[in-house]
């Protein structure tokens, strides 16, 4: 193999400027486009970072808010048991109440009807004796037949109530 200086400069010649020609127009560019894209996944993985974080923090938030709703729930809960509890008691003591005063007022009423029944056997017996007296003046009856005559007169007010 025959080496031939002049071949061998113009090979170096044309490989350097090759060389520069491709670093210029094809690395250069290209590597520009590679460390484009490696920022886009730079700025992408600390994007999703963030959004994680973020995620996380509202994750946590709601779960804290969740925890207080259920907790206002049972608070809510309770309140409208002791509240029930509370207008059940009152509405038995107002039957209690009610019941007292009806029961007061029915005894009122027998009261009466028994002062008025008694008022009433009372007026008869008394007519009863006046009309007695008068059957026993009329008759001057002697003793034994006056007897009599009262049992009579006692038995038809006793059939007649």
């Amino acid at each position: 193999m025959h080496f031939e200086l002049t071949s061998f400069i113009f090979a170096i010649v044309s490989f350097a400027i090759l060389m520069w020609l491709i670093s210029k127009y094809a690395f250069g560019p290209l590597m520009g486009i590679m460390e484009q894209r490696r920022q886009l996944v730079l700025d992408q993985m600390n994007s999703a970072e963030q959004n994680r974080k973020q995620a996380d923090s509202l994750l946590a938030e709601q779960k804290a808010a969740l925890e207080q709703v259920r907790s206002e729930a049972k608070q809510i809960m309770e309140q409208a048991r002791v509240t029930s509890g509370k207008q059940a008691e009152d509405i038995i003591a107002q039957a209690k109440a009610e019941a007292g005063r009806l029961k007061e007022e029915a005894l009122r009423d027998i009261e009466n009807e028994k002062n008025l029944a008694v008022a009433a056997l009372r007026s008869q017996v008394s007519a009863m004796s006046v009309l007695i007296a008068s059957k026993i003046i009329e008759k001057q009856i002697d003793e034994k037949s006056q007897e009599q005559l009262v049992e009579h007169y006692l038995k038809e007010v006793g059939g007649n109530q």
